[in-house]
């Protein structure tokens, strides 16, 4: 679906968010984005999203046509205080000029796909923290995106909540076929929800190592304490390790990680 190729995004004050990075987004895929803060993985949401220009490389969508329908689930919620649920989740298309009675159509529809029914008038002030982040999912799909962005959606929620909303975006995605560009700073989440997760580095960011998840999707939650799930949390939490060392000792660790191979 969308490719970006030597990417480079170096902002006004100097510094360097992005060098040479490049990603291929498979439509129908979950990719997750994981690395320390100060990366770039928010960068590279933005520069999808079309929110910044970049400064070297660049992006090709593979689709023919010239526009692309994107959506962006943020950190935070972000809903409108004043508005009820069905109003804040019908907005992109309000703002899209669609006619209110299909665009209230295409809210209900939102909302029984989050399980949010029985919610369309109750305020965001009635509303608790996952069910906020569910409105929120639903105003990005209320659009019918060609990409999902997200990040760090679950970030600021409590475990349990996390965990099922994870859940809940997995069905999600199998159901529609969605294609989701994910950011987030946890292993765990990365690897449960990916079908491949890219691993990235600061001071510039870029790329340092992807990893495929051959697992069956949508992941149950047994998957969670299986040998398979807990050996790709290993393996990438291993590769942030390396990414994070000293350059110096990443190399003489790659060094010796290949000759290990070659034996």
């Amino acid at each position: 679906m969308l490719t970006l190729s030597q990417v480079g995004k170096t902002y006004a004050n100097g510094t360097v968010a992005l060098q040479d990075f490049n990603l291929t987004v498979t439509p129908g895929t979950i990719t997750s984005l994981v690395g320390p803060s100060g990366c770039g993985k928010s960068t590279v949401l933005r520069l999808v999203a079309g929110l910044g220009d970049t400064t070297s490389g660049r992006l090709t969508w593979q689709a023919s046509r010239n526009r692309h329908r994107l959506s962006y689930v943020f950190q935070e919620a972000a809903l409108m205080p004043w508005a009820t649920v069905i109003d804040n989740i019908r907005l992109p298309l309000k703002l899209a000029n669609v006619s209110k009675r299909d665009a209230l159509k295409a809210a209900s529809e939102a909302i029984a796909q989050v399980g949010l029914q029985g919610f369309e008038h109750a305020y965001p002030r009635e509303l608790s923290g996952g069910m906020k982040m569910r409105v929120s999912i639903a105003r990005a799909l209320v659009n019918r995106p060609d990409i999902l962005l997200m990040d760090e959606p679950f970030g600021a929620l409590d475990e349990m909540t996390r965990s099922k909303l994870n859940q809940e975006l997995l069905t999600l995605q199998h159901q529609q076929t969605l294609t989701i560009l994910f950011v987030t700073h946890s292993i765990y989440e990365a690897v449960y929800l990916g079908h491949r997760v890219v691993v990235m580095a600061a001071q510039p960011g870029r790329v340092v190592s992807t990893v495929p998840i051959e697992s069956v999707h949508p992941r149950g939650v047994d998957y969670r304490t299986s040998a398979q799930y807990n050996r790709y949390c290993q393996q990438v939490s291993h590769c942030l390790a390396q990414a994070a060392a000293p350059s110096d000792l990443q190399t003489q660790t790659m060094e010796e990680d290949s000759f290990a191979v070659a034996r």
